[in-house]
């Protein structure tokens, strides 16, 4: 078949653009496939490890499960200390884990070993994220805080637990921390700072019984 100059002038062009800028649109088109196959195998990964993280916290939530007026055995609290720690672990990114240690902290209330507690609770605060793209969960980090503020006052320091409570703005969690802060000030013997912070408790709507009673029997000294 013969072709006319302008069909030929165009393959001329063709020929010459090829020659130019073949090589370099090559490698763009690898470098854009590479990308998809990567993205996809990430995807896949990370959506493996996410299941499996799923998995974990499952057995932590079957294994907490106890019979009503029944608690639960050292080896059940054992275990889900043992998964909680391999959530951290191998899946410290993940929400999973955030809630995992939080089971293990209660474990180890229950067993009386406030420092692996505030540990566990402390482990959450220090890895906030619940995934590659997402942000902070600032109801769990408030949550998470004042449980941590009351174990340090268990464990008798009252003002680290002070220090930590009014390090934060509580919002929705006004009332617990309120209490809380009344708790720290009646056991440093500031009785009109708690008795304050109890009414404050009250006023952020706060209807419990025992903090009632935690107001009733304060005395009216300094």
């Amino acid at each position: 078949m013969t072709l006319n100059a302008a069909e030929e002038e165009t393959i001329e062009a063709i020929k010459k653009w090829w020659d130019e800028n073949g090589k370099q649109l090559i490698v763009a088109i690898v470098v854009v496939v590479g990308s998809y196959g990567g993205w996809s195998l990430w995807q896949s990964n990370e959506l493996a490890a996410s299941e499996l993280a799923s998995d974990l916290y499952e057995e932590i939530l079957e294994v907490s499960l106890v019979e009503a007026g029944e608690s639960s055995t050292q080896e059940a609290r054992n275990d889900i200390v043992r998964i909680a720690n391999e959530l951290m672990e191998s899946h410290s990114d993940s929400v999973y884990a955030q809630y995992g240690a939080l089971f293990a902290a209660q474990q180890h209330v229950i067993d009386g070993d406030l420092n692996a507690a505030e540990s566990a609770l402390s482990w959450v605060l220090e890895n906030p994220k619940t995934g590659i793209f997402s942000g902070e969960d600032e109801g769990l980090v408030l949550a998470v805080t004042l449980r941590l503020a009351r174990i340090v006052l268990s464990k008798g320091e009252a003002e680290r637990a002070l220090g930590i409570v009014n390090n934060v703005i509580p919002g929705p969690f006004e009332a617990g921390y309120s209490e809380l802060r009344g708790d720290i000030y009646f056991a440093l013997g500031r009785n009109v700072d708690a008795r304050e912070s109890y009414l404050a408790a009250q006023q952020a709507g706060s209807a419990s019984d025992i903090l009632q009673l935690k107001l009733s029997e304060l005395p009216d000294d300094n």
